[in-house]
């Protein structure tokens, strides 16, 4: 290799180098506002929770007849909430977009059973196919004013920004876990969390539309229009 042909790979290394970090700098910034920014509203013990009138519970993996962890940890958090006069009403928002699989009504069977949850407090957002899209149909669909949202810690934090970001007053509350999960699963939730919060820092930024909205279904109402079954 001739000496212009090293100099022109040396600056193209050069630059692809400072666009790499110029890119971890990016993502750390914008990681380090949406968690600072969601820190003072996001609280681990049930004492300190603030009262709301609604429970918003994001939809995680569930199976045929059965939630996963994530999801029972989820729900027995919102559970408590309702039961300690926290929230009055619970919105369970999660993916319901193709046949053969249904987050809503599994976990609004599970809320049922364990739990003993009656049916006129639980509504179900069938299009809450993101975190994002379940805040915004809160607000648009749900006409939800204030909620506490019930999660685990590596996913309060951008729950709590979108949600103050779209005009909702959102407190978090960190699901304790009833069966410890692995460090190396927190590691790897941690990493992926960590690009989530980009992309939902620039979908706040350009308030980005959901996949649906429709008519509007009050929270404060009856929850009989959001049951299929």
């Amino acid at each position: 290799m001739n000496c212009p042909e090293a100099f022109f790979m040396k600056k193209i290394l050069l630059f692809l180098t400072c666009a790499f970090f110029a890119l971890l700098a990016g993502i750390a910034a914008i990681n380090w506002r949406v968690i600072s920014f969601s820190k003072p509203y996001i609280h681990s013990s049930l004492s300190e929770l603030p009262q709301k009138y609604a429970v918003i519970i994001p939809g995680a993996k569930v199976y045929q007849n059965n939630v996963s962890y994530v999801v029972r940890d989820r729900l027995d958090a919102a559970a408590n909430c309702l039961k300690s006069g926290k929230a009055q009403k619970a919105l369970i928002s999660g993916d319901h977009g193709r046949r053969g699989y249904d987050e809503v009504n599994q976990m609004r069977l599970y809320a049922q059973k364990v739990y003993g949850l009656k049916k006129e407090i639980l509504f179900l957002d069938h299009a809450g196919f993101s975190t994002y899209e379940s805040m915004y149909r809160a607000r648009d669909v749900f006409c939800v004013k204030d909620a506490l949202v019930v999660t685990q810690k590596f996913h309060s934090a951008r729950c709590v920004y979108i949600a103050r970001k779209l005009g909702l007053d959102v407190e978090a509350y960190v699901a304790p876990e009833l069966a410890p999960f692995s460090p190396w699963l927190h590691l790897n939730w941690e990493v992926r969390e960590s690009l989530a919060r980009v992309k939902n820092f620039f979908l706040v930024a350009f308030n980005a539309k959901p996949t649906y909205l429709g008519e509007k279904i009050p929270i404060s109402g009856g929850a009989e229009k959001t049951w299929d079954q």
